[in-house]
């Protein structure tokens, strides 16, 4: 049992009739209070940020108030106790001060100087939490800020989504394609929620075999099916109390949709075999590289378990629209390899740079911390710019060579982009590079490229 936040006060005397009489001072003051008789096990009532004050007094049968002090304390150093003394005890009094109390009152005392101690003490207590409060904001933003690094404006509202839901008990919908990082998303929605102290449970269910999944998931009992010789916690009933991520969930069976559809409503878990409704505390984040919503009108899955998840989805973009955030991203992961292989860090060159950011990066995050370990290794770079549905795309050589080498590079790599776009003809490309006609032609002869290919038109008027 713990104590409501609503209480202010918590009063604490062996003496009924000062009891009575400090609790009527302190209710006609309009505060919320709570007398007890003694101080025994008060300490395991009082969440760490519970927002009243204790007023106790020092003598006492059982627990005295220097004891209680100390309990109280230990659990939260910054709870005010006020602490009442006999007449004489100015010495305890000094004691008790030592010993962390906010303040003592020496019996006996005016009504007006409890009231003044006690509002002195709640104001003080406000102030601590709300600087609890920003301080774990702030720690939360920094700590979100290093696992899903970025400035660009879809990765800020990213980090403000996962904050604002993470301290909800909403089960969540991650959208993303395959090494965007859907995994790390749900783990800081779990270690930025309430349930950080519970368990992390990631499955991936396009991993697992469809006569294996629902025993897995749900778990079984002793004879359930052939070769169940002893009772299995499913994953579900092993993330009680805390979260399960539940990845590639497209992939799962229409007959396990329905289950994890009963799941989701009524909380609780059946075992393969078993009779008994076990009841779930858990959160569920799914996540899927496939568009639900076009799926269910494919029949592939089911309408109403995309209609239960879509209720907090959180899409994390694609890294080919994020801007100079793979550079970042780049930079970070292959200083992190570097540290890890006891290398010195390599800083990437002008021509790496420009040649990272035109890269199209179809296997998103996962591709790019590949890239960045071999950078920090020394090993030559070969990005694969296929498109994110397999398709061909251009090949980039990042290379390490000298800056003339890399000017080389970038410029064929540029003038090559520019010609897959959807130019009319050779002045438009030109005027896209900012260079003469005459120079465009100069440098497709030198770098080997051919206008051919691009389906821009080269009329005679069009030269130099």
């Amino acid at each position: 049992m713990t104590i409501d936040n609503r209480i202010q006060v918590v009063l604490i005397d062996d003496d009924p009739h000062l009891r009575q009489a400090l609790s009527q001072t302190l209710d006609l003051a309009g505060l919320k209070i709570l007398p007890l008789a003694e101080a025994k096990g008060l300490a395991t009532q009082l969440e760490r940020d519970w927002p009243g004050v204790v007023v106790s007094d020092i003598r006492m049968p059982g627990m005295d108030g220097l004891e209680l002090l100390t309990e109280l304390h230990a659990q939260d150093p910054e709870l005010p106790v006020l602490l009442i003394t006999g007449h004489g005890d100015v010495p305890l009094a000094v004691q008790a001060m030592r010993a962390g109390a906010y303040d003592f009152l020496e019996k006996p005392f005016a009504s007006d100087a409890l009231l003044d101690s006690v509002r002195r003490a709640l104001a003080l207590r406000r102030l601590v939490l709300d600087n609890r409060s920003l301080r774990l904001a702030l720690s939360d933003r920094n700590e979100l800020s290093t696992r899903l690094v970025g400035h660009s404006p879809s990765m800020l509202r990213l980090r403000e989504q996962i904050g604002a839901l993470a301290a909800t008990r909403a089960d969540v919908l991650i959208l993303g394609e395959t090494g965007a990082g859907k995994e790390v998303v749900a783990r800081a929605l779990h270690d930025l929620s309430s349930r950080r102290n519970g368990p992390f449970v990631a499955i991936n269910a396009g991993a697992l075999a469809e006569s294996v999944v629902e025993s897995e998931l749900f778990g079984h009992e002793p004879g359930a099916f052939t070769g169940a010789q002893k009772r299995r916690i499913g994953k579900f009933e092993f993330a009680n109390g805390g979260t399960l991520f539940l990845d590639e969930i497209e992939s799962m069976s229409l007959d396990v949709q329905v289950k994890l559809l009963r799941l989701l409503q009524e909380r609780v878990v059946e075992r393969l075999g078993g009779n008994q409704l076990i009841p779930l505390d858990i959160r569920i984040i799914a996540a899927t590289k496939e568009d639900l919503r076009q799926a269910a009108d494919q029949g592939r899955f089911r309408a109403d378990l995309y209609y239960r998840l879509n209720v907090a989805p959180l899409r994390i973009p694609p890294l080919r629209e994020r801007g100079e955030d793979a550079l970042m991203l780049f930079q970070h992961f292959a200083d992190e390899a570097s540290a890890r292989h006891g290398l010195p860090p390599h800083e990437l060159q002008p021509g790496q740079r420009a040649l990272l950011l035109r890269h199209t990066w179809p296997g998103n995050v996962r591709e790019l911390q590949n890239a960045a370990e071999r950078f920090a290794l020394g090993l030559e770079l070969a990005l694969d710019n296929s498109t994110p549905d397999g398709g061909a795309g251009n090949r980039v050589e990042v290379v390490s060579g000298g800056l003339s080498e890399q000017v080389e590079n970038f410029e064929k790599t540029l003038i090559a982009a520019e010609l897959a776009r959807s130019h009319s003809s050779v002045r438009s490309v030109a005027e896209a590079l900012g260079i003469p006609r005459k120079t465009l032609h100069d440098k497709l002869r030198k770098h080997g490229l051919s206008f051919a290919d691009s389906g821009a038109s080269a009329h005679p008027d069009d030269l130099d």
